[in-house]
């Protein structure tokens, strides 16, 4: 045993701080190994997550729909069930029978959501405009449930006054179970519908709609950041709200304003909140420029659309017997190079009564003798007109029922369920060697869609061109070139100019 003050040999001192040494640097490779695997784990999690996706581009000015992804299949709202919660707080509001300094009660059912919250202990209160903010920077469930106890008596109750609202608003695919939009198997939605929404809130209350861009706010001596990014990072954008559940992924509903031009994008399905807004700058940059200036659509308000819905039904029972028809799907794309005109997939035969289809602007393809037609982009109602291609979707009350399907043989239709330009089945006439690209994008269905509102912007001069797609790769990217084949210079060069004066960009080509 060492007395003290004995001084310890020159090897002893090396060796333990080698074993020290030995054992620091074993426990940091075992930590990084372990982080690594971690990290492994997470990545291989996040490459098997895959939500259903779907999104949905609206001209808010002339009610026309410009992009559209699956946006009539059935997804869960997530946190965008609190838009239609500030919107019925909103007609409280409005109407004087509540003030914006109202002070609302905590229960304990409120109090016990699960977060993203607020904290509120039951008990408390918290004023009417903190619970606006609350709600749309923090999307705290806690507030929506204390709005909801306030103004409906019970979450379950408020929550049938929800789906009774979506549906005087026209949002027919729309259930609500509860308030904050925590997972719930029954509470559903469109894309469609969220769109819907979200202009209704602009047209309706435009006093109260400035609190959608709220970037944070101090509640009781904290700041409450936001979880709206795109705010801050994309010009004109002025809101609304975001959401995230896993059975939804990340979802979100824009408004951008530039110029005289208003968009309204929605986006469901991101795999995370970073790719959610990739995808929605890239929807805004690549339709803002094509967007009205003008505002022709009427507003919408509550009963309008249900209205003008119930007309169509009623012009629809008054029409003869059912004719059969056949919508096409997705047209496949031709191989990259190729001048010949895309052709539809024909799907599912349906039965549709005359009258009943007018927004969907269904008619019949050109015989083999006639030239290439567009499928228009209808402004006809104000409403969102373009609808989805038709198939099999679970029904959602109180939902219309299923068309019945036809066995006769079907007739050939063109579909503007997503304004996809196709053409007969004629053989393609040889014409000019010269082509104009009209814009390249992250999808095959942008680029369809692109060259169907260029047609639509310069028919006369594009009837005999032969619309493709063309897929390219640049790196790990992938791109969908829109363009028009088949024309001569001259052709070409007009095109372009009458296309870039209705703000479409053209490039020309020779093949």
């Amino acid at each position: 045993m060492l007395r003290s003050g004995a001084r310890v040999p020159r090897g002893w001192r090396w060796g333990v701080l080698a074993l020290v040494t030995v054992l620091v640097a074993a426990t940091v490779i075992g930590d990084a190994q372990a982080r690594g695997r971690r990290y492994h784990h997470r990545r291989a999690e996040a490459e098997r997550y895959d939500p259903p996706y779907s999104s949905i581009v609206v001209d808010a000015n002339s009610g026309t729909v410009i992009q559209a992804t699956e946006a009539d299949s059935p997804r869960h709202p997530a946190s965008l069930t609190k838009m239609m919660t500030l919107y019925l707080l909103f007609e409280q509001l409005e109407a004087g029978k509540i003030k914006l300094a109202t002070e609302m009660s905590v229960s304990p059912h409120a109090a016990a959501q699960a977060p993203s919250k607020l904290g509120l202990t039951p008990g408390e209160t918290i004023s009417v405009e903190s619970a606006i903010r609350a709600v749309v920077t923090k999307s705290a469930n806690d507030v929506a449930v204390v709005i909801a106890e306030t103004l409906g008596g019970s979450e379950e109750a408020f929550a049938k006054m929800m789906t009774a609202k979506a549906r005087a608003l026209g949002m027919m695919h729309t259930v609500f179970r509860d308030a904050s939009g925590l997972p719930n198997d029954e509470q559903v939605t469109t894309a469609r519908d969220m769109a819907l929404l979200g202009r209704a809130l602009g047209d309706r209350f435009p006093q109260y709609y400035k609190y959608f861009s709220t970037r944070s706010f101090v509640f009781r001596g904290r700041l409450i950041r936001g979880h709206n990014h795109l705010l801050d990072s994309v010009d004109g954008v002025d809101g609304i709200k975001t959401g995230y559940i896993n059975a939804s992924g990340f979802n979100i509903v824009t408004s951008v304003h530039r110029g005289n031009r208003h968009l309204i994008a929605v986006v469901f399905g991101g795999h995370t909140a970073e790719a959610r807004d990739a995808r929605v700058r890239s929807l805004i940059a690549n339709n803002i420029h094509i967007a009205s200036t003008k505002h022709t659509a009427p507003l919408i308000v509550e009963g309008w659309e249900a209205t003008a819905r119930a007309k169509e039904v009623a012009a629809a029972k008054q029409a003869a017997s059912p004719r059969e028809t056949v919508v096409a799907a997705q047209p496949s794309a031709p191989t990259a190079g190729s001048t010949e005109p895309i052709k539809p997939n024909l799907v599912k035969t349906v039965t549709v009564q005359p009258g009943a289809a007018r927004n969907a602007a269904l008619s019949p393809l050109p015989s083999a003798s006639h030239k290439l037609m567009p499928v228009p982009v209808s402004a006809a109602s104000a409403s969102i007109t373009t609808v989805a291609t038709v198939k099999s979707e679970p029904t959602l009350p109180p939902m219309p029922a299923p068309a019945a399907e036809a066995k006769a043989k079907p007739t050939e239709v063109a579909s503007a369920g997503n304004n996809i330009p196709v053409s007969s089945s004629a053989p393609a006439v040889k014409r000019g060697d010269w082509i104009i690209q009209v814009g390249a994008f992250d999808t095959e269905l942008e680029a369809k869609q692109r060259l169907t509102l260029a047609q639509t912007k310069a028919k006369d001069l594009l009837g005999e061109a032969n619309p493709i797609t063309e897929k390219t790769a640049k790196g790990d990217k992938t791109m969908y070139r829109a363009r028009f084949a088949g024309l001569d210079h001259s052709q070409a060069e007009h095109a372009c100019r009458n296309l870039k004066r209705s703000e479409i960009p053209c490039m020309l080509l020779k093949n």
